[in-house]
């Protein structure tokens, strides 16, 4: 098992983070981020070779002492993220400053604190992003805004460091807990049938973690069919 390559998945305790998580566990040691240290354990203990790495991804001094001793990553998914909803007219600035620490800011500097790890592994980063990373919707600002930037993090990211691979995914609505919470501020019914299945943009992930040293997954777009 020490000597499977190692993969760090933030937002694993639940949805795409723990579906990525199971589906690496055959072929990888984990580190399951996340803030739900109950939850991370829960998970952690259905997967071998996978440990919690509880962390406030918001914090930066935390993110430095967290990701002491990792010296060699060969995988790094972030998987976490927000979503808070709102017109330009009517949302706070609160809302543009959760969604962008936590889906831009949190993601460069977890991001910036590996890089040593990754350089030394060749690895792999894969940013789980959104179709509000390619097309805002009314009353999606702050959110699709924040999606944007990660988009743009990740392309400069590819162009910087040429020996590690960069995906970012953008999956279409999918049936988790943070979704429920776009529908409802939305004001809609929720419908699970008519979403993604966590597992199916987990498969999206492993396939390009996976991938033939001559590909290099850089977008991988999945919608409900």
């Amino acid at each position: 098992m020490t000597d499977l390559p190692l993969a760090l998945i933030t937002g694993a305790s639940r949805g795409i983070g723990a579906a990525v998580a199971h589906q690496l566990s055959p072929t990888h040691r984990l580190l399951l981020g996340g803030r739900d240290e109950v939850a991370l354990a829960k998970v952690a203990a259905e997967l071998p070779g996978a440990e919690p790495w509880p962390v406030d991804l918001t914090d930066p001094a935390a993110l430095a002492e967290a990701v002491r001793g990792i010296d060699e990553l060969d995988v790094l998914v972030h998987s976490a993220g927000t979503a808070q909803l709102g017109t330009v007219a009517a949302a706070p600035s609160s809302a543009w400053r959760v969604n962008f620490e936590v889906n831009v800011l949190a993601v460069a500097e977890l991001t910036r604190l590996l890089l040593p790890a990754l350089r030394a592994a060749h690895g792999h980063v894969v940013v789980i992003n959104s179709g509000g990373g390619y097309r805002a919707r009314a009353g999606w600002g702050p959110y699709a805004a924040s999606k944007f930037a990660a988009r743009a993090f990740a392309d400069s990211l590819r162009l910087e460091e040429p020996d590690l691979r960069v995906t970012s995914v953008f999956p279409g609505r999918t049936d988790t807990e943070m979704q429920r919470d776009v529908v409802s501020q939305e004001g809609g019914t929720y419908d699970s049938a008519r979403y993604l299945r966590p597992d199916s943009v987990a498969t999206a992930v492993v396939t390009a973690v996976t991938a033939t040293p001559d590909a290099h997954f850089t977008e991988i777009q999945v919608r409900p069919h």
